[in-house]
């Protein structure tokens, strides 16, 4: 890599605030935000909107759309 030009690339906590989870990992995001962690060293603290904790596809709550009726719906409604 060429010195000077890439972000640092830092342990930080990633905490999603819709399911009350939190995990450590290392990233380039930053933030003022500083959270303890359980080994007892503090790290930036980046709230997200979302992530696996609390998406429907990981969770299993996702719906399951019923696309077949849907196209015949169409083939019915725009029939030549």
């Amino acid at each position: 890599m060429r010195p000077g030009i890439h972000p640092e690339y830092h342990p930080v906590v990633f905490r999603d605030r819709a399911a009350d989870s939190a995990f450590p990992t290392r990233s380039t995001a930053t933030s003022d935000t500083t959270v303890e962690w359980t080994d007892g060293r503090t790290y930036p603290l980046v709230d997200v909107e979302i992530s696996s904790a609390s998406h429907p596809f990981h969770t299993g709550a996702a719906r399951v759309v019923d696309a077949a009726g849907r196209v015949e719906r169409f083939n019915r409604s725009y029939r030549r």
